[in-house]
Protein backbone atom coordinates (compact mmCIF):
# COMPACT_ATOMS: atom_id res chain seq x y z
CA UNK A 1 0.00 0.00 0.00
CA UNK A 2 1.41 3.13 -0.91
CA UNK A 3 0.75 7.07 0.96
CA UNK A 4 -0.51 9.82 -1.16
CA UNK A 5 2.41 12.49 -1.37
CA UNK A 6 1.35 16.26 -2.26
CA UNK A 7 2.31 18.00 -5.45
CA UNK A 8 3.86 21.22 -5.43
CA UNK A 9 0.13 22.50 -6.11
CA UNK A 10 -1.58 21.00 -3.04
CA UNK A 11 1.50 23.27 -0.65
CA UNK A 12 0.00 25.68 1.33
CA UNK A 13 1.85 29.09 1.53
CA UNK A 14 4.80 28.07 4.03
CA UNK A 15 5.11 31.86 5.04
CA UNK A 16 1.66 33.73 5.48
CA UNK A 17 1.93 37.09 3.68
CA UNK A 18 -0.32 40.17 3.39
CA UNK A 19 -1.19 40.86 -0.43
CA UNK A 20 1.13 44.17 -0.47
CA UNK A 21 4.27 42.05 0.67
CA UNK A 22 3.62 39.07 -1.22
CA UNK A 23 3.29 41.25 -4.41
CA UNK A 24 6.72 43.12 -3.06
CA UNK A 25 8.23 39.54 -3.40
CA UNK A 26 6.73 38.57 -6.61
CA UNK A 27 7.85 41.94 -8.34
CA UNK A 28 11.47 41.41 -6.63
CA UNK A 29 11.55 37.71 -7.68
CA UNK A 30 10.85 38.87 -11.35
CA UNK A 31 13.03 41.89 -11.11
CA UNK A 32 15.66 39.56 -10.67
CA UNK A 33 14.72 37.13 -13.03
CA UNK A 34 15.01 39.17 -15.70
CA UNK A 35 18.59 40.08 -14.64
CA UNK A 36 19.28 37.22 -14.33
CA UNK A 37 18.50 36.47 -18.18
CA UNK A 38 20.10 39.68 -18.80
CA UNK A 39 23.44 37.63 -18.57
CA UNK A 40 22.39 35.62 -21.64
CA UNK A 41 22.66 38.63 -24.47
CA UNK A 42 24.83 41.08 -22.35
CA UNK A 43 27.44 40.60 -24.80
CA UNK A 44 26.48 40.36 -28.24
CA UNK A 45 26.58 44.33 -29.11
CA UNK A 46 30.06 43.41 -28.63
CA UNK A 47 30.46 40.49 -29.96
CA UNK A 48 32.16 41.00 -33.08
CA UNK A 49 34.75 43.64 -31.22
CA UNK A 50 35.64 41.24 -28.61
CA UNK A 51 38.97 39.45 -30.40
CA UNK A 52 40.35 43.03 -30.38
CA UNK A 53 39.51 43.73 -27.41
CA UNK A 54 40.39 40.59 -25.87
CA UNK A 55 43.35 40.30 -27.70
CA UNK A 56 42.43 36.78 -29.05
CA UNK A 57 40.79 35.00 -32.06
CA UNK A 58 37.19 35.21 -33.06
CA UNK A 59 36.86 31.47 -32.19
CA UNK A 60 38.22 31.65 -28.91
CA UNK A 61 36.09 35.27 -28.35
CA UNK A 62 32.77 33.11 -29.46
CA UNK A 63 33.37 31.23 -26.41
CA UNK A 64 32.50 34.43 -24.13
CA UNK A 65 28.94 33.94 -25.66
CA UNK A 66 28.94 29.97 -25.39
CA UNK A 67 30.51 29.69 -22.11
CA UNK A 68 27.54 31.27 -20.68
CA UNK A 69 24.73 29.30 -22.13
CA UNK A 70 26.95 26.17 -20.76
CA UNK A 71 26.86 27.56 -17.84
CA UNK A 72 23.14 27.91 -17.25
CA UNK A 73 22.74 24.56 -18.50
CA UNK A 74 24.27 22.94 -16.04
CA UNK A 75 23.20 25.02 -13.02
CA UNK A 76 19.58 25.02 -13.84
CA UNK A 77 19.00 21.40 -12.52
CA UNK A 78 21.69 21.08 -9.84
CA UNK A 79 20.58 24.88 -8.37
CA UNK A 80 16.50 23.24 -8.28
CA UNK A 81 17.84 19.91 -6.41
CA UNK A 82 20.14 22.53 -3.87
CA UNK A 83 17.23 24.17 -3.43
CA UNK A 84 15.04 21.19 -2.53
CA UNK A 85 17.53 20.22 0.05
CA UNK A 86 18.63 23.68 1.73
CA UNK A 87 16.13 25.39 1.06
CA UNK A 88 15.39 28.26 -1.95
CA UNK A 89 15.95 31.01 -0.05
CA UNK A 90 19.44 29.92 0.18
CA UNK A 91 20.05 29.16 -3.20
CA UNK A 92 18.61 32.30 -4.25
CA UNK A 93 21.46 34.21 -2.70
CA UNK A 94 24.04 32.15 -3.42
CA UNK A 95 22.78 32.11 -7.25
CA UNK A 96 23.31 36.21 -6.69
CA UNK A 97 26.88 35.84 -5.66
CA UNK A 98 28.09 33.96 -8.69
CA UNK A 99 26.27 36.57 -10.44
CA UNK A 100 28.29 39.58 -8.67
CA UNK A 101 31.31 37.74 -8.54
CA UNK A 102 31.27 36.90 -12.42
CA UNK A 103 30.39 40.21 -13.51
CA UNK A 104 33.03 41.73 -11.34
CA UNK A 105 35.98 39.40 -12.59
CA UNK A 106 34.58 41.03 -16.39
CA UNK A 107 34.39 44.02 -15.81
CA UNK A 108 38.20 43.94 -14.32
CA UNK A 109 39.29 42.08 -17.05
CA UNK A 110 40.93 42.74 -20.39
CA UNK A 111 42.25 39.18 -21.47
CA UNK A 112 40.04 35.92 -22.14
CA UNK A 113 40.68 33.75 -19.59
CA UNK A 114 39.60 35.92 -16.82
CA UNK A 115 36.14 37.35 -19.04
CA UNK A 116 35.73 33.30 -19.96
CA UNK A 117 35.70 32.71 -16.34
CA UNK A 118 33.35 35.58 -15.38
CA UNK A 119 30.74 34.62 -18.06
CA UNK A 120 31.11 30.94 -16.99
CA UNK A 121 29.92 32.48 -13.15
CA UNK A 122 27.44 34.39 -14.81
CA UNK A 123 26.12 31.51 -16.51
CA UNK A 124 26.14 29.23 -13.08
CA UNK A 125 23.58 32.61 -11.61
CA UNK A 126 20.97 31.55 -14.42
CA UNK A 127 19.71 28.77 -11.36
CA UNK A 128 18.14 31.56 -10.08
CA UNK A 129 14.94 31.20 -12.01
CA UNK A 130 14.06 27.53 -11.59
CA UNK A 131 14.62 28.22 -7.68
CA UNK A 132 12.25 31.41 -7.74
CA UNK A 133 9.66 30.20 -9.45
CA UNK A 134 9.44 26.77 -7.29
CA UNK A 135 9.70 29.32 -4.14
CA UNK A 136 6.25 31.35 -5.59
CA UNK A 137 4.11 28.49 -4.71
CA UNK A 138 5.46 28.50 -1.22
CA UNK A 139 5.28 31.90 -0.52
CA UNK A 140 2.44 33.72 -2.54
CA UNK A 141 -1.11 33.50 -1.40
CA UNK A 142 -2.84 30.97 -3.50
CA UNK A 143 -5.29 33.61 -5.11
CA UNK A 144 -2.01 35.33 -6.77
CA UNK A 145 0.46 31.87 -7.08
CA UNK A 146 -0.76 30.85 -10.82
CA UNK A 147 -0.19 34.82 -11.90
CA UNK A 148 3.40 34.80 -10.33
CA UNK A 149 4.68 31.64 -11.03
CA UNK A 150 3.27 32.74 -14.70
CA UNK A 151 5.51 36.29 -14.48
CA UNK A 152 8.58 34.84 -13.33
CA UNK A 153 8.61 32.37 -15.65
CA UNK A 154 8.37 34.55 -18.73
CA UNK A 155 11.57 36.23 -17.22
CA UNK A 156 13.75 33.94 -19.09
CA UNK A 157 12.21 35.21 -22.46
CA UNK A 158 12.28 38.82 -20.89
CA UNK A 159 15.81 39.72 -19.61
CA UNK A 160 17.45 38.25 -23.06
CA UNK A 161 14.76 40.26 -24.84
CA UNK A 162 15.28 43.90 -23.18
CA UNK A 163 19.27 43.18 -22.86
CA UNK A 164 20.05 43.31 -27.03
CA UNK A 165 18.91 47.21 -26.51
CA UNK A 166 20.01 47.84 -23.40
CA UNK A 167 23.60 46.44 -23.70
CA UNK A 168 23.46 48.18 -27.33
CA UNK A 169 22.91 51.43 -25.41
CA UNK A 170 25.46 51.25 -22.94
CA UNK A 171 28.10 50.36 -25.65
CA UNK A 172 27.40 53.22 -27.18
CA UNK A 173 27.59 55.22 -24.77
CA UNK A 174 30.42 54.34 -22.75
CA UNK A 175 33.30 51.64 -22.32
CA UNK A 176 32.75 47.91 -22.88
CA UNK A 177 33.64 47.32 -19.07
CA UNK A 178 30.52 49.48 -18.13
CA UNK A 179 27.90 46.83 -19.14
CA UNK A 180 30.11 44.40 -16.51
CA UNK A 181 29.50 47.12 -14.01
CA UNK A 182 26.11 47.82 -14.50
CA UNK A 183 25.11 43.89 -14.30
CA UNK A 184 27.53 44.22 -11.01
CA UNK A 185 24.81 46.43 -9.71
CA UNK A 186 22.46 44.44 -10.80
CA UNK A 187 23.83 41.29 -8.83
CA UNK A 188 24.04 43.76 -5.91
CA UNK A 189 20.63 44.86 -6.13
CA UNK A 190 19.49 41.02 -6.39
CA UNK A 191 21.50 39.92 -3.60
CA UNK A 192 20.16 42.26 -1.03
CA UNK A 193 16.75 41.50 -2.02
CA UNK A 194 17.11 37.89 -1.54
CA UNK A 195 18.51 38.34 1.92
CA UNK A 196 15.91 41.26 3.34
CA UNK A 197 12.71 40.66 0.92
CA UNK A 198 12.19 37.09 -0.26
CA UNK A 199 10.59 35.17 2.96
CA UNK A 200 13.05 33.42 4.75
CA UNK A 201 11.41 29.39 5.06
CA UNK A 202 12.41 26.28 6.23
CA UNK A 203 11.65 24.59 3.01
CA UNK A 204 14.60 22.04 2.79
CA UNK A 205 14.39 18.40 3.26
CA UNK A 206 16.27 15.81 4.76
CA UNK A 207 18.66 14.25 1.93
CA UNK A 208 21.87 14.08 0.81
CA UNK A 209 23.23 15.96 -2.55
CA UNK A 210 24.32 13.52 -5.45
CA UNK A 211 27.69 14.82 -6.41
CA UNK A 212 28.64 11.71 -8.72
CA UNK A 213 25.76 12.75 -10.51
CA UNK A 214 25.96 16.56 -10.62
CA UNK A 215 29.57 16.10 -11.91
CA UNK A 216 28.12 13.44 -14.71
CA UNK A 217 25.26 16.02 -15.76
CA UNK A 218 27.76 18.54 -16.46
CA UNK A 219 29.98 16.87 -18.12
CA UNK A 220 27.34 15.30 -20.56
CA UNK A 221 25.26 18.51 -21.00
CA UNK A 222 28.75 20.51 -21.97
CA UNK A 223 29.86 17.40 -24.48
CA UNK A 224 26.47 17.74 -26.09
CA UNK A 225 26.08 21.55 -26.14
CA UNK A 226 29.48 22.46 -26.89
CA UNK A 227 29.25 20.09 -30.04
CA UNK A 228 25.88 21.40 -31.02
CA UNK A 229 26.66 25.22 -30.80
CA UNK A 230 30.22 24.75 -32.35
CA UNK A 231 28.97 22.14 -35.30
CA UNK A 232 28.80 25.06 -37.50
CA UNK A 233 32.23 26.70 -36.96
CA UNK A 234 33.92 23.28 -36.58
CA UNK A 235 31.85 21.74 -39.83
CA UNK A 236 29.30 19.25 -39.07
CA UNK A 237 30.79 16.31 -39.87
CA UNK A 238 34.46 17.28 -38.51
CA UNK A 239 35.92 14.76 -36.08
CA UNK A 240 35.27 17.39 -32.98
CA UNK A 241 31.89 18.28 -33.59
CA UNK A 242 30.97 14.35 -33.62
CA UNK A 243 33.33 13.23 -31.03
CA UNK A 244 31.56 16.33 -28.81
CA UNK A 245 28.10 14.87 -29.80
CA UNK A 246 28.92 11.24 -29.00
CA UNK A 247 30.84 11.94 -25.55
CA UNK A 248 27.80 13.68 -24.50
CA UNK A 249 25.03 11.24 -25.62
CA UNK A 250 27.39 8.40 -24.21
CA UNK A 251 28.24 10.40 -20.80
CA UNK A 252 24.29 11.36 -20.37
CA UNK A 253 23.25 7.51 -20.84
CA UNK A 254 25.42 6.78 -18.57
CA UNK A 255 24.62 9.21 -15.56
CA UNK A 256 21.10 8.06 -16.44
CA UNK A 257 21.66 4.61 -15.55
CA UNK A 258 23.76 5.53 -12.58
CA UNK A 259 20.87 8.01 -11.28
CA UNK A 260 18.11 4.99 -11.70
CA UNK A 261 20.11 3.00 -9.13
CA UNK A 262 20.42 5.83 -6.17
CA UNK A 263 18.27 5.85 -3.14
CA UNK A 264 18.52 10.32 -3.31
CA UNK A 265 19.51 11.14 -7.43
CA UNK A 266 20.08 14.21 -8.32
CA UNK A 267 16.59 14.25 -10.64
CA UNK A 268 14.83 11.47 -10.05
CA UNK A 269 14.23 10.06 -13.36
CA UNK A 270 11.11 8.01 -12.94
CA UNK A 271 9.68 11.17 -11.72
CA UNK A 272 10.60 12.81 -14.80
CA UNK A 273 9.81 10.08 -16.59
CA UNK A 274 5.78 10.49 -15.69
CA UNK A 275 3.79 11.22 -18.87
CA UNK A 276 2.55 14.83 -17.61
CA UNK A 277 6.33 16.04 -16.57
CA UNK A 278 7.73 14.07 -19.88
CA UNK A 279 5.62 15.49 -22.66
CA UNK A 280 5.72 18.80 -20.40
CA UNK A 281 9.94 18.54 -21.46
CA UNK A 282 9.42 17.53 -24.90
CA UNK A 283 6.93 20.50 -25.60
CA UNK A 284 9.63 22.54 -23.87
CA UNK A 285 11.91 21.83 -26.01
CA UNK A 286 9.63 22.71 -29.34
CA UNK A 287 8.55 25.71 -27.66
CA UNK A 288 12.39 26.77 -26.67
CA UNK A 289 13.02 26.42 -30.32
CA UNK A 290 10.57 28.45 -31.22
CA UNK A 291 11.70 31.49 -29.10
CA UNK A 292 15.28 31.35 -29.82
CA UNK A 293 14.39 31.33 -33.57
CA UNK A 294 12.49 34.66 -33.53
CA UNK A 295 15.45 35.99 -31.39
CA UNK A 296 18.03 35.25 -34.23
CA UNK A 297 16.19 35.63 -37.39
CA UNK A 298 14.25 38.91 -36.42
CA UNK A 299 17.58 40.69 -35.41
CA UNK A 300 19.58 39.78 -38.52
CA UNK A 301 16.78 40.96 -40.75
CA UNK A 302 16.09 44.41 -39.25
CA UNK A 303 19.89 45.19 -40.11
CA UNK A 304 20.43 43.63 -43.02
CA UNK A 305 21.35 46.58 -45.77
CA UNK A 306 18.73 47.46 -48.32
CA UNK A 307 20.82 46.95 -50.94
CA UNK A 308 19.78 42.92 -50.53
CA UNK A 309 16.46 43.90 -51.50
CA UNK A 310 14.89 42.96 -48.28
CA UNK A 311 16.82 43.95 -45.51
CA UNK A 312 15.71 47.02 -43.26
CA UNK A 313 18.64 48.71 -43.25
CA UNK A 314 18.51 49.14 -39.01
CA UNK A 315 21.38 50.01 -36.20
CA UNK A 316 22.09 47.37 -33.33
CA UNK A 317 20.75 49.85 -31.20
CA UNK A 318 17.70 50.49 -33.41
CA UNK A 319 17.14 46.79 -34.39
CA UNK A 320 17.37 45.67 -30.18
CA UNK A 321 14.37 48.32 -29.76
CA UNK A 322 12.03 47.15 -32.29
CA UNK A 323 12.46 43.82 -30.91
CA UNK A 324 12.15 44.98 -27.05
CA UNK A 325 8.22 45.34 -26.70
CA UNK A 326 8.26 41.42 -27.35
CA UNK A 327 10.00 40.93 -24.39
CA UNK A 328 7.31 43.18 -22.63
CA UNK A 329 4.75 41.28 -24.40
CA UNK A 330 5.95 38.03 -22.87
CA UNK A 331 5.70 39.55 -19.77
CA UNK A 332 2.71 41.72 -20.09
CA UNK A 333 1.10 38.07 -21.00
CA UNK A 334 1.39 36.34 -17.41
CA UNK A 335 -1.86 37.48 -16.56
CA UNK A 336 -3.80 36.29 -19.01
CA UNK A 337 -2.09 33.02 -19.24
CA UNK A 338 -3.08 32.91 -15.51
CA UNK A 339 -6.66 33.07 -16.68
CA UNK A 340 -6.67 30.66 -19.32
CA UNK A 341 -5.19 28.35 -17.24
CA UNK A 342 -7.59 28.95 -14.47
CA UNK A 343 -10.24 28.84 -16.72
CA UNK A 344 -9.36 25.75 -19.02
CA UNK A 345 -6.07 24.10 -17.84
CA UNK A 346 -2.48 24.56 -17.81
CA UNK A 347 -2.28 22.03 -20.89
CA UNK A 348 -4.35 23.83 -22.93
CA UNK A 349 -2.87 27.12 -22.14
CA UNK A 350 0.62 25.51 -22.96
CA UNK A 351 -1.05 24.53 -26.82
CA UNK A 352 -2.39 27.63 -27.58
CA UNK A 353 0.80 29.04 -26.37
CA UNK A 354 2.79 27.16 -28.93
CA UNK A 355 0.08 27.63 -31.79
CA UNK A 356 0.30 31.31 -31.16
CA UNK A 357 3.59 31.15 -31.90
CA UNK A 358 3.29 29.23 -35.04
CA UNK A 359 0.94 31.33 -36.11
CA UNK A 360 3.41 34.84 -35.60
CA UNK A 361 6.16 32.35 -37.77
CA UNK A 362 3.26 32.01 -40.67
CA UNK A 363 3.03 36.11 -40.09
CA UNK A 364 6.72 36.44 -40.90
CA UNK A 365 6.21 35.10 -44.49
CA UNK A 366 4.10 38.07 -45.53
CA UNK A 367 5.67 40.80 -42.89
CA UNK A 368 9.17 41.32 -44.14
CA UNK A 369 8.88 44.73 -45.82
CA UNK A 370 9.46 47.06 -42.89
CA UNK A 371 10.78 46.98 -39.34
CA UNK A 372 7.10 47.59 -37.98
CA UNK A 373 5.68 44.32 -39.50
CA UNK A 374 8.66 42.62 -38.30
CA UNK A 375 7.82 44.43 -34.57
CA UNK A 376 3.76 42.94 -35.30
CA UNK A 377 5.09 39.43 -35.95
CA UNK A 378 7.86 39.38 -32.89
CA UNK A 379 4.83 40.51 -30.91
CA UNK A 380 2.41 37.57 -31.45
CA UNK A 381 5.53 35.18 -31.00
CA UNK A 382 6.39 36.93 -27.75
CA UNK A 383 2.50 36.73 -26.96
CA UNK A 384 2.80 32.91 -27.92
CA UNK A 385 6.04 32.14 -25.76
CA UNK A 386 4.51 34.19 -22.65
CA UNK A 387 1.63 31.87 -22.88
CA UNK A 388 3.59 29.09 -23.27
CA UNK A 389 6.18 29.67 -20.78
CA UNK A 390 3.69 30.79 -17.64
CA UNK A 391 1.79 27.24 -18.58
CA UNK A 392 4.89 24.57 -18.32
CA UNK A 393 5.66 25.23 -14.41
CA UNK A 394 2.83 24.97 -13.26
CA UNK A 395 2.21 21.34 -15.24
CA UNK A 396 5.69 20.32 -13.87
CA UNK A 397 4.46 21.62 -10.38
CA UNK A 398 1.29 19.84 -10.73
CA UNK A 399 2.56 16.29 -11.17
CA UNK A 400 5.52 16.15 -9.21
CA UNK A 401 5.83 15.63 -4.90
CA UNK A 402 6.82 18.84 -3.17
CA UNK A 403 10.53 17.59 -2.41
CA UNK A 404 11.04 17.64 -5.92
CA UNK A 405 9.31 20.54 -7.46
CA UNK A 406 12.68 22.30 -7.75
CA UNK A 407 14.78 19.63 -9.64
CA UNK A 408 11.45 19.33 -11.83
CA UNK A 409 11.42 22.84 -12.75
CA UNK A 410 15.23 23.05 -13.24
CA UNK A 411 14.84 19.98 -15.35
CA UNK A 412 11.89 22.12 -17.31
CA UNK A 413 14.02 25.02 -17.64
CA UNK A 414 17.05 23.04 -19.30
CA UNK A 415 14.76 21.54 -21.91
CA UNK A 416 14.15 24.98 -22.73
CA UNK A 417 17.89 25.64 -22.64
CA UNK A 418 18.54 22.72 -25.14
CA UNK A 419 15.08 23.72 -27.12
CA UNK A 420 17.28 27.46 -27.36
CA UNK A 421 20.62 25.90 -27.63
CA UNK A 422 19.31 23.81 -30.54
CA UNK A 423 17.51 26.78 -32.32
CA UNK A 424 20.88 28.64 -32.98
CA UNK A 425 22.32 25.51 -34.42
CA UNK A 426 19.24 24.75 -37.10
CA UNK A 427 19.15 28.46 -37.65
CA UNK A 428 23.13 29.20 -37.92
CA UNK A 429 22.89 26.44 -40.69
CA UNK A 430 19.92 27.98 -42.35
CA UNK A 431 20.96 31.51 -42.65
CA UNK A 432 24.85 30.17 -43.95
CA UNK A 433 23.62 27.60 -46.45
CA UNK A 434 22.20 29.97 -48.72
CA UNK A 435 23.67 33.11 -49.16
CA UNK A 436 24.71 35.84 -51.97
CA UNK A 437 27.86 37.74 -52.23
CA UNK A 438 26.78 41.86 -51.49
CA UNK A 439 29.69 43.97 -50.83
CA UNK A 440 32.49 41.83 -50.39
CA UNK A 441 30.36 39.94 -47.74
CA UNK A 442 28.03 36.76 -48.26
CA UNK A 443 24.92 37.47 -46.77
CA UNK A 444 21.79 35.33 -46.15
CA UNK A 445 19.31 35.16 -49.15
CA UNK A 446 15.40 35.89 -48.66
CA UNK A 447 14.61 32.26 -49.05
CA UNK A 448 16.40 31.38 -46.26
CA UNK A 449 14.89 33.78 -43.69
CA UNK A 450 12.03 31.95 -45.34
CA UNK A 451 12.79 28.41 -44.12
CA UNK A 452 13.77 29.65 -40.94
CA UNK A 453 10.34 30.92 -40.63
CA UNK A 454 8.81 27.53 -41.75
CA UNK A 455 11.08 25.56 -39.49
CA UNK A 456 10.14 27.50 -36.77
CA UNK A 457 6.48 27.26 -37.90
CA UNK A 458 6.54 23.07 -37.74
CA UNK A 459 8.14 23.51 -33.78
CA UNK A 460 5.75 25.42 -32.44
CA UNK A 461 3.02 23.37 -33.90
CA UNK A 462 4.74 20.54 -32.92
CA UNK A 463 5.03 21.64 -29.77
CA UNK A 464 1.00 22.11 -29.75
CA UNK A 465 -0.03 19.20 -30.49
CA UNK A 466 2.59 17.57 -27.89
CA UNK A 467 0.51 19.87 -25.07
CA UNK A 468 -2.67 18.58 -26.02
CA UNK A 469 -1.62 14.77 -25.37
CA UNK A 470 -0.37 15.66 -21.80
CA UNK A 471 -2.64 13.54 -19.28
CA UNK A 472 -4.61 14.84 -16.63
CA UNK A 473 -1.85 14.99 -13.48
CA UNK A 474 -2.28 11.93 -10.85
CA UNK A 475 -1.12 12.57 -7.66
CA UNK A 476 2.21 10.99 -7.29
CA UNK A 477 2.61 8.07 -4.78
CA UNK A 478 5.61 8.00 -2.93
Amino acid sequence: MTDTVKTANDVEPLVVQERSSALLTVIFLCFSGMSVALMQTLVIPIQTELPQLLNTSAANASWVVTITLLGAAVAMPIAGRLGDLFGKQRVLVGSSLLMLAGSLVCALSDSLVPVLAGRGLQGLAMGFIPVGISLMREVVPPAMATTAVAAMSATLGVGGAIGLPLSAWIVQTGDWHALFWVATGLAVLVGLGSVFIVPHVHDGHEGTFDFGGAVGLAVGLVALLVGITKGNTWGWTSGRTIASIALGIVVLLAWGWFELRRSEPLCDLRVTARRPVLLTNIAAIAIGFGMMAQAIVFPQLLQLPAETGFGLDQTLLAAGLWMAPGGLMMLAFAPVASWLMRTFGAKYALALGAAVLGSGYLLSFFLMSAPWQVLVASLVCSAGVGIGYAAMPTLIMDAVPMTEAGSAVGINSLMRSIGTTVAAAVMAVILTGQTSLIGGFEIPTEGAFKICFLVATFAAFLGAAVALTIPRSERPSA
